[in-house]
């Protein structure tokens, strides 16, 4: 089985031997490693370039482990580059592993792995990519460390067209999986549905939360942890740290305070776990600090935090379409109408609900995720805070199932969600 990232391996051809740092984040298992020492490793071989000329070093291989110092490192790279006439290609892979906790935690601490890739910066040479899963060390300090040096490249799991592509299974069936299981490559070559669950699990506690606790010396576990599952329960929903705080409390449970949970939700980002989108009042022009939603970057984690116990397939769906948004480079806020209606003689504020306000250069698009539009009620309800936006940018209602794309009486385009994924200009038809 083949899984193409060709979006991804087409950015990095693109940016070949251009003079900066090629950085690719993304959460662990996304795919990075498979993008970089695979897919453009053997373009490389293809088009010439030596295997002795591609120094590979995977620092999360016990192999490699030495080379997480990074003056071991910069020696062993320097030996491999024997001859100044020949251009080499540097792949680093899960480079927060060469960062020590010290330099974590404090942040006047010079990271001394930002020097070594400097350093190989400054020979003409050398072409040096990186690969990481915390932003906060990696794509966060490009501009600053790197003095514009650097280049990101953030890659997320499968999108549901690669997913169905790489997939054998009819659409449905296809989408079904996606929703429940995720888009984490390695879920396409699980044998079945429990070994696709204990993958996920796995993952969850032996990868995500310990690497969490880890890299941000959390003592309290299981407090990180069900900070993760009231987020997962969550997907969709507005809130912020005191009302996480709140619910807390009001099951009985005082260990996490408000500026730790402040502080977990910036390290689940900081991690590519979860996403945040903030709400932005349109007829305003501005964004509003809290509640914003967070949406999880992979569904099969999320499920897999529940024990796959809370499947809501609105919410789940509304959770891919920001993903798919996100893959394809739009910026994604969650929009508020104000609009004033008549009660009791008298004319109330009242804010409606716009799922996604999406931006990309001049171009922009307002979103509706409408699970199903049975009856006419439903879809005056989805469409009454598309109506009350006073700009002429498209607005769209995105359905669940095989829908068949029309634009209604209102100028507002319904679509189906197989259209919306698998035709990457399915926002200008």
């Amino acid at each position: 089985m083949e899984i193409r990232r060709d979006r991804y391996l087409n950015r990095l051809i693109s940016k070949k031997n251009n003079g900066l740092i090629k950085v690719i984040t993304g959460i662990r298992r996304s795919g990075k490693s498979y993008l970089l020492f695979n897919l453009y490793f053997d373009y490389l071989i293809s088009i010439g370039v030596p295997e002795s000329n591609i120094i590979t070093i995977p620092l999360d291989d016990v192999d490699y482990e030495e080379f997480c110092d990074p003056h071991a490192l910069n020696k062993y790279i320097k030996t491999k580059i024997s001859d100044k006439s020949q251009q080499y290609y540097v792949f680093i892979d899960e480079a927060q592993y060469a960062i020590t906790k010290e330099e974590m935690k404090n942040p006047d601490h010079p990271i001394r792995l930002y020097g070594v890739l400097n350093s190989l910066l400054r020979r003409k040479n050398v072409d040096v990519y990186v690969t990481g899963s915390n932003s906060k060390f990696l794509s966060s300090d490009i501009m600053t460390e790197f003095r514009g040096r650097g280049d990101e490249i953030h890659i997320s799991p499968l999108s549901f067209s690669e997913f169905y592509a790489a997939s054998d299974k009819e659409m449905a069936d296809a989408w079904n999986d996606y929703l429940y299981y995720g888009g984490l490559p390695h879920i396409l070559f699980e044998p079945d549905n429990e070994s696709k669950s204990v993958y996920l699990e796995r993952l969850n506690k032996e990868i995500y939360l310990r690497d969490l606790c880890e890299q941000y010396g959390i003592r309290e576990q299981n407090g990180m942890e069900s900070l993760m599952k009231v987020i997962s329960s969550a997907i969709g929903s507005l809130t912020n740290a005191q009302k996480i705080s709140d619910t807390f409390k009001s099951s009985g449970d005082k260990t996490l305070s408000m500026p730790t949970i402040s502080n977990y939700l910036k390290y689940l980002q900081e991690s590519f776990l979860i996403q945040k989108a903030e709400r932005y009042d349109i007829k305003g022009r501005k964004y509003i600090s809290t509640p914003s939603k967070y949406y999880y970057t992979d569904l099969g984690l999320r499920n897999a935090l529940l024990n796959f116990r809370q499947f809501e397939e609105t919410h789940l769906m509304e959770n891919a379409i920001y993903n798919e948004l996100i893959y394809r480079g739009y910026s994604v806020d969650v929009g508020v109408v104000e609009v004033r209606t008549p009660e009791d003689g008298k004319l109330l504020k009242k804010q409606l609900e716009v799922d996604f306000v999406v931006n990309h250069a001049s171009r922009r698009y307002y979103i509706q995720s409408a699970f199903a539009l049975p009856n006419q009620e439903k879809v005056e309800q989805e469409q009454a805070s598309l109506i009350k936006i006073p700009d002429s940018f498209k607005k769209i209602i995105i359905v669940g199932g095989n829908t068949p794309l029309r634009r209604n009486e209102e100028g507002i385009t319904v679509m189906g969600i197989f259209d919306f994924l698998l035709n990457e200009n399915s926002l200008d038809l």
